[in-house]
């Protein structure tokens, strides 16, 4: 997107109901929003959360332009007395999320928007766009990693992504959650990841033959001489003549580490063994083989499985647009709002569908470890004033089951309190990480999982419980709207 400023990247709703609080006065009126998601994506057991620091940019430049509110004036459903304060906009609010490429879990609240209400309206759409879009990518991206097996995964996936934007910020995505570097230039440029390609089939076609072509790549790039060999056919001509090219390479002395094939079609699992025999009595047995050709994890984990003899994985199409689950299902919903007294009231969604219903309130997260190996055990959802320590027994419960009770005594278990403010009072409190840095911290919190929990197929839910007051908070909530519905 051309545009630094994305104040209008909004639903019109957004706008009629800020003018609709403004003519009734209540723009001043303080609120709490939660973004959360329902259920995890790839019917896996946890998430990734990224997009935080989009999100923080989108945020400081929050201003309607002149040219914004010309725009709105000619839709001509807005005052003049409105857009002027549109005009002057500013945020002011506090917003709170779990620090970028953490774990997240359903109907936890990921991003927390304390603000008045004109203001908190203003920043759902954007919020839900920009963290929707990257943690599904991150997520999709974890789950590749993890069935690599400790293999390298490339992102290169931005020719088949839905535009420059989900192709840039979805590389950064997939880099947070564990892919070693990204096809994509921009991304590398933006971001400081690093960036990663072979060449193409027209590479070999331009030339006469395919050992030129080779020869050629080489002479440009021997630290890092990757050969395509399926342009032809890969055990009778592509893979004999890398051989011959890594032989011509050592001869000159310009043979690296970075040197290797990469098959992009066929039998990978047949290809990559055939492949591997003929290279290791060649006496190239440290030589790289890759694959690229419309893989996921699931295919990944089927080559694994056969004794694919590649260590090295390029994957597109699959991961940057997360074919087989294409959106994250993330939404905003209103949890108090402040009353007279300078108090939050709870305020509570009804619905007809039970995963539907919200969690009032302003509301923290903690998680707990299992102490003795370090693993998730669960994350606790409270309210903002309540506090949970080590030193104290910890009861958790199922809050669609409450029978299901498991007390954790001290000594078993430890904390960790999950969101951090990014915003205070309109300031912005966030310190923008490296995104190599924030994808160390990934692979520390995926570590955490369960093995159980990281299988592609079946996973072992994590727990989701609500603290006892809020529980309580929630039922008391539930049966005075019944009452009144009566």
């Amino acid at each position: 997107m051309d545009r630094q400023n994305l104040t209008l990247l909004t639903d019109l709703y957004e706008l009629t109901m800020m003018q609709g609080y403004f003519k009734h006065r209540d723009n001043d009126k303080m609120v709490i929003f939660d973004a959360f998601f329902r259920t995890c994506p790839f019917g896996g057991a946890y998430a990734i959360l990224a997009g935080v620091e989009q999100l923080v940019k989108y945020i400081k430049e929050l201003h309607f332009s002149e040219q914004d509110i010309e725009y709105l004036r000619s839709l001509n459903i807005f005052d003049e007395d409105f857009l002027e304060y549109l005009s002057e906009f500013k945020f002011t609010g506090s917003i709170y999320t779990l620090p970028e490429g953490s774990l997240i879990f359903p109907r936890e609240p990921i991003v927390k928007v304390v603000a008045p209400i004109m203001q908190a309206q203003l920043v759902e759409t954007a919020i839900l766009n920009i963290i929707n879009h990257q943690s599904l990518i991150a997520t999709k991206a974890s789950r590749i990693c993890y069935a690599a097996r400790g293999d390298g995964i490339m992102e290169f996936g931005l020719r088949r992504a839905q535009g420059p934007d989900a192709g840039t910020y979805g590389a950064r995505a997939a880099v947070i959650a564990g892919c070693i570097g990204t096809s994509n230039v921009l991304c590398g440029e933006l971001f400081d990841v690093p960036v990663k390609g072979t060449h193409a089939h027209s590479w070999i076609m331009s030339f006469d033959d395919e050992l030129t072509a080779f020869k050629t790549y080489a002479d440009l790039y021997p630290n890092a001489c990757i050969l395509l060999c399926d342009t032809y056919d890969t055990l009778k001509s592509g893979v004999p003549n890398a051989i011959r090219t890594f032989q011509y390479m050592r001869d000159k002395g310009t043979l690296g580490k970075g040197y290797g094939i990469r098959l992009d079609s066929g039998d990978l699992a047949y290809l990559s063994k055939k492949a591997r025999k003929m290279l290791d009595e060649a006496g190239f047995p440290d030589a790289i083989i890759s694959a690229s050709n419309d893989l996921d994890e699931y295919l990944i984990d089927s080559l694994k499985t056969q004794g694919a003899a590649i260590t090295s994985w390029g994957v597109g199409t699959n991961l940057i647009t997360a074919k087989d689950n294409p959106s994250f299902g993330g939404v905003y919903k209103l949890a108090a709002v402040m009353g007279s007294d300078g108090q939050f009231v709870p305020k509570i969604k009804l619905s007809e569908n039970s995963e539907k219903v919200t969690n009032p309130g302003s509301k923290k997260i903690y998680r707990v470890y299992e102490k003795d190996s370090g693993k998730v055990k669960a994350d606790l959802i409270c309210l903002e004033d309540e506090h949970f320590s080590e030193d104290e027994p910890l009861l958790l419960f199922d809050p669609a089951e409450p029978w299901k009770k498991t007390r954790m005594m001290p000594g078993e278990f430890t904390l960790r309190e999950m969101m951090i403010p990014i915003f205070v009072d309109g300031q912005c409190t966030y310190e923008f990480p490296k995104t190599m840095d924030i994808r160390t911290y990934c692979l520390q919190e995926q570590a955490t999982l369960w093995e159980e929990s990281r299988r592609l197929v079946n996973p072992h839910q994590i727990y989701v419980d609500l603290s006892r007051k809020l529980y309580d908070t929630k039922l008391q909530l539930l049966d005075e709207l019944s009452n009144k519905n009566l």
